[in-house]
């Protein structure tokens, strides 16, 4: 079995999104008035963009297969050869790893590959006359279940969404190195804009190493071949 462990790091929208953004930003304004909600500013929105598939975008991947060598895929300037050279890679692959992708980082590649027109390797949706396990690499998001996805956020906490940890908490939980040394998800855009890509990119591999790790103990191995 040929397993994927996999990492994202995103960023707010660019410059061309701003005018649409702007536009949902207003609305959403009007009716934090009317519901006399707090307001937040257009930068702080903007930057939540990160966030969002929709309109954020995704600066690198790290990815590892098996035990090979983790690596890097980075193109700020052409997020859609970096997702093409993602699926081309999973689609060699039988299961997905990592922490919190079913809500984020696969979730937001899927988004990010129909905004851009990226088709994806995997079916993400059934084809009418077949059922799942008749298609050729179906990319089921079914929950309680751990493939073709094992996310180790939900595996270890049993599908509680009370008991959601981060991939930090679990990792020194099981007496492995933490990733986050000098920067975590929440400093990704601050590092981009000085002009650190490399220590961003360095940080997601550092994540993957840890999720392998991790999803090494949790699965009692040693090796994956």
């Amino acid at each position: 079995m040929k397993r994927l462990i996999f990492d994202i790091e995103t960023l707010p929208a660019d410059e061309s999104s701003k005018k649409s953004l702007k536009f949902l930003y207003d609305k959403k304004l009007e009716k934090a008035k009317e519901k006399e909600a707090p307001e937040i500013s257009f930068e702080d929105y903007l930057s939540g963009t990160s966030f969002d598939g929709s309109f954020g975008r995704i600066l690198c991947i790290a990815y590892a297969i098996n035990d090979e060598e983790a690596r890097i895929l980075c193109q700020p300037e052409n997020e859609k050869k970096m997702l093409e050279d993602f699926w081309f890679i999973a689609g060699q692959c039988d299961l997905f790893i990592g922490h919190n992708i079913m809500d984020f980082d696969l979730r937001f590649i899927l988004q990010r590959s129909i905004i851009l027109g990226v088709k994806p390797s995997w079916n993400r949706f059934q084809e009418l006359g077949k059922k799942p396990w008749e298609m050729f690499k179906y990319l089921s998001f079914a929950r309680y279940q751990n493939l073709p996805i094992f996310d180790t956020m939900y595996e270890w906490s049993n599908w509680n969404n009370r008991d959601k940890v981060s991939l930090e908490h679990l990792a020194l939980a099981l007496s492995i190195p933490t990733p986050k040394d000098g920067i975590d998800g929440s400093r990704v855009y601050e590092f981009y804009q000085a002009g650190q890509v490399k220590k961003i990119c360095d940080y997601c591999l550092r994540d993957v190493e840890a999720t392998r790790a991790v999803y090494k103990r949790m699965t009692f191995q040693e090796k994956l071949s």
